[in-house]
């Protein structure tokens, strides 16, 4: 008995390498793009232990949980960090960036997430990348939970190394991932004796074995399932558009922050500043005296589906998250969410206002 998710024929190179173009289009670059069998810390490993040494001056900026994973893997691979930590409730601007240099002007390597999902944060990359840009750094981007939620140009923004995964606004699976390469990041990696070689962490051996020999030759067995799912979630963006994407991204963070402020129960934006909130997440502070952990428990007894968490580790008694991407970017999820979370507070014994935050939230997208 055949089986259609068992029963695959080998995925071919030439297979493998079209889907990978197609994953350039999305990021509008013309640098090498390597797809990575493995979720995205593979490749984020990957470029830190490639391009990072002894010698290596590396500013690392830390805007959540993944910003301190870099800095451990940097330290590992004996480079010198400089950790550019802001508060979680914000984002680090250009401004800051530009006083590090000043103060560290032998830094030539600068890692930085996008947006963090964890903390529901998102930084100014364009604007960052021109300082990394003017001081000759290289320039390793987190962009796992940015991509196709909010603009992603790394070839225009300087970025030598941008790491994607599938799993949140594109829709796609966990399994695979992806790296944008410059020339610069390759060079790097090159003339670097302790990047790994021969090594699931080796990019170089994609560079090398697969790119450079006319992307025939697959290094390995690729994972079918995974890269026909990121295939497909490709070809949804492409049906939907990236910036009408990005659009119901944009609505649904607006939505959830509007809803969540009309509730009146002082469940804050746990990111102070619109601007500064990313579009695939947006995290809450839960009233004093709520444990968030506990709060979204309660909420998801109505509708388990939600995509409803607390914060992790230290924040999971004062943060919630609201994970509004991919095919959770609606219009039904957010009053969904909205209404679950007021109830939970009801049964905590705080009064709110259910149908101030749906006004305020049917507003939002009505606007957008």
């Amino acid at each position: 008995m055949t089986h259609p998710f068992l029963d695959l024929a080998p995925l071919s190179a030439a297979h493998f390498a079209a889907i990978e173009d197609r994953v350039a289009r999305l990021l509008d670059t013309r640098q090498d793009v390597v797809i990575t069998q493995g979720e995205a810390l593979l490749p984020l490993e990957g470029c830190i232990r490639g391009a990072a040494r002894p010698g290596t001056t590396a500013l690392n900026v830390i805007t959540g949980p993944y910003g301190q994973t870099f800095g451990n893997w940097l330290r590992d691979c004996g480079a010198t960090v400089i950790d550019l930590a802001v508060p979680f409730h914000t984002a680090v601007t250009a401004a800051q960036v530009e006083e590090a240099f000043a103060a560290h002007p032998g830094i030539d390597f600068v890692s930085l997430v996008h947006a963090e999902a964890a903390t529901g944060n998102t930084n100014p990359v364009a604007e960052i990348g021109e300082v990394v840009r003017a001081h000759g750094a290289l320039f390793m981007l987190d962009a796992v939970a940015s991509v196709a939620a909010e603009p992603l140009l790394p070839d225009a923004w300087g970025v030598d190394l941008c790491v994607i995964g599938a799993q949140k606004a594109m829709g796609g699976p966990a399994g695979v991932s992806a790296v944008s390469v410059s020339e610069r990041a390759w060079e790097r990696m090159a003339a670097n004796p302790q990047a790994p070689r021969r090594s699931y962490l080796s990019l170089l051996d994609w560079k090398e074995r697969w790119i450079d020999g006319g992307r025939k030759a697959l290094l390995h067995a690729p994972a079918q399932l995974e890269m026909l799912a990121l295939e497909a979630c490709l070809e949804r963006i492409e049906s939907e558009g990236l910036e009408a994407l990005m659009a119901r991204h944009a609505t649904a963070a607006a939505a959830t922050r509007a809803g969540a402020l009309a509730l009146g129960v002082g469940l804050e934006p746990y990111v102070h500043a619109a601007r500064d909130a990313a579009p695939v997440a947006t995290t809450l502070r839960a009233p004093r005296g709520v444990d968030a952990s506990a709060l979204v428990a309660k909420a998801l007894t109505a509708d388990p589906v939600l995509p409803l968490v607390a914060g992790g580790g230290a924040l999971a008694k004062e943060m919630i998250r609201v994970n509004h991407y991919g095919p959770d970017a609606t219009r039904g999820v957010v009053h969904g969410s909205l209404a679950a979370l007021g109830s939970a507070l009801s049964e905590f014994g705080v009064t709110v206002d259910l149908e101030a935050a749906r006004r305020a939230a049917t507003e939002a997208w009505a606007q957008a």
